[in-house]
């Protein structure tokens, strides 16, 4: 199947191959053209993944709003309906928050089933494909969810199912990506690359705020087909310029723990019609066309590992279940802060509420590179995550306690909320996922990087379901949003307490007085003591 051949050439690679510039480079300019490539495409692909479902919580605001002092159309007969003839059928009555919750639940509860399942399928096929073919779907039911707008459609069921497909593909995402970027990376400075890589999640959500932002008030349809027309351009982008695998191109292997391997992996080329085997121990040739690419039978590494053996990895379930607070506290934020700010003040529209809820992004992106500069810097991911769990918790209380005191004093709030909410969320999605991925215990088997994030963020996406479900509930009643504080507080919490243990570990590692035996792996990333 086309989808097996891991070591495959895309097309534009091929063509830009044959520009002279490009050819002639020595092997180091190629090897850091092609980690630029990768990650400037996997940084686009998640970008834009995030930017197509940030639509959702910016078109809250027009679906159900409260209409009294908006002007009705002449021919409209609003008698009874004064409050709600401007909301947008089945958000109009309500329990419109309810409903609101439950389209974010839909899409959510897919979103995390479909992390397990397309982690273990990420694995086995082509993560080009993987990646494209996912972002093509998922601008489709983006697009679909749009055309209600223009199609008049009001059946819930309809947006529910919609929200669930799209879900499942956005899925194909984040195993994909860090994969592909996984393949191409050592642990060396993983935390700070990854933590600047890392900032597409927050370049997405703003770009999708802006977008959406832009149509909402005269068009809502727009604000999903736009960011859907990208995602589907973007897929195709990928399938003919991403290399997921340095051997594809003749780059070697990065090595993924402090231990060199004893022998690299070998790959065996056979040209058309010819009999004869040459093998190279370091890279294979690309780009020559009636060539097949086989894996040598000794080449264990490739192959992928078991959802069992995979949870089985010491500190794959402590930061699984971290993430799921962390995704519930950042989610939240993600479906609901528009609304909230809107609801909040008396001077905001959809529009404006939109714009203003990117600083929450916006802080994010410099928290999640702090995360991953301090994660390098002290060898200890844990005790990083904890600082931010801890600081996150008093951050939470001013926000809602003070924001409302004046348009500057928001800002640097809301800031400072993205700022810590966003580290251990970088951080764990990251560098932890993919130091866990190629743990020692696994022997090399890279391609074991898309269960191992899968998991960690397929149980993170459980908890980004449930966060919103839960803002939607409590946001109804009467001082509503105040309990929805006090529940990311101990949210904030609770992601610090199941961190504990591996602390106690990067601890004892980092201070202990017994030196590690030599055999032992690199704990400079993940400060996890491995299972003999």
């Amino acid at each position: 199947m086309i989808l097996e051949q891991v070591y495959d050439v895309p097309l534009g690679v091929r063509l830009l191959e044959k520009v002279s510039c490009l050819r002639n480079l020595s092997d180091l300019w190629k090897l850091r053209w092609h980690k630029f490539n990768v990650l400037l495409l996997t940084f686009l692909s998640y970008a834009s993944y995030h930017m197509a479902r940030k639509p959702t919580s910016v078109v809250k605001s027009v679906l159900h709003q409260d209409c009294t002092n908006l002007t009705a159309p002449p021919d409209l007969n609003t008698t009874g309906i004064e409050d709600t003839w401007c909301s947008w059928s089945p958000f109009d009555g309500d329990d419109a928050d309810t409903l609101l919750g439950a389209l974010d639940s839909a899409f959510l509860f897919s979103y995390a089933f479909g992390m397990y399942l397309m982690g273990s399928l990420g694995e086995r096929v082509n993560v080009r494909y993987f990646l494209s073919i996912g972002m093509m779907l998922s601008g489709l039911f983006g697009f679909l969810f749009g055309l209600a707008y223009w199609t008049d459609i009001h059946s819930l069921a309809y947006f529910i199912i919609v929200q669930v497909l799209a879900g499942l593909f956005q899925s194909t995402g984040w195993p994909g990506c860090v994969a592909a970027v996984g393949n191409w990376f050592g642990k060396s400075k993983r935390g700070l690359i990854m933590g600047i890589w890392r900032s597409h999640h927050s370049i997405g959500n703003i770009a999708g705020s802006l977008i959406a932002g832009a149509f909402v008030e005269y068009s809502w349809g727009l604000s999903f087909a736009v960011p859907a027309t990208i995602i589907f351009s973007l897929g195709l982008l990928l399938f003919f310029f991403l290399v997921p695998d340095p051997r594809a191109v003749g780059c070697p292997v990065p090595n993924h723990s402090i231990e060199p391997k004893s022998s690299p992996p070998k790959i065996v080329i056979q040209e058309a019609g010819d009999d004869s085997n040459s093998h190279d121990s370091t890279s294979i040739k690309s780009g020559q066309s009636g060539k097949s690419m086989n894996k040598s039978s000794d080449s264990g590494d490739e192959k992928a590992i078991s959802f069992w053996r995979a949870v089985r990895i010491p500190g794959v379930l402590e930061y699984s279940f971290s993430l799921f607070f962390t995704k519930l506290i950042n989610y939240t934020f993600l479906y609901w802060l528009p609304k909230y700010l809107k609801d909040s003040s008396d001077t905001l529209g959809s529009q404006d509420a939109a714009e203003l809820s990117t600083l929450f992004d916006i802080g994010g992106i410099f928290g999640g590179i702090l995360a991953g500069l301090l994660s390098d810097l002290t060898g200890m991911s844990a005790f990083t995550c904890a600082g931010y769990f801890i600081l996150t918790i008093p951050s939470l209380f001013l926000y809602r306690e003070f924001g409302d005191v004046s348009a500057g004093l928001n800002t640097f709030l809301l800031f400072m909320v993205g700022f810590l909410a966003n580290g251990p969320y970088a951080l764990i999605t990251t560098a932890v996922s993919a130091d866990l991925g190629t743990h020692p215990e696994l022997k090399g088997s890279t391609r074991a990087l898309a269960t191992v994030t899968a998991i960690i963020d397929g149980t993170g996406s459980i908890g980004a379901a449930v966060g919103p479900l839960i803002a939607g509930a409590l946001s109804s009643l009467e001082n509503g949003w105040d309990y929805v504080f006090y529940a990311l507080m101990v949210a904030s919490a609770m992601g610090l307490l199941l961190l504990t243990r591996l602390m106690v570990r990067e601890a004892k590692a980092k201070f202990g007085k017994k030196k590690m035996p030599r055999n032992e792996p690199n704990l400079s990333t993940n400060g996890i003591k491995p299972e003999h």
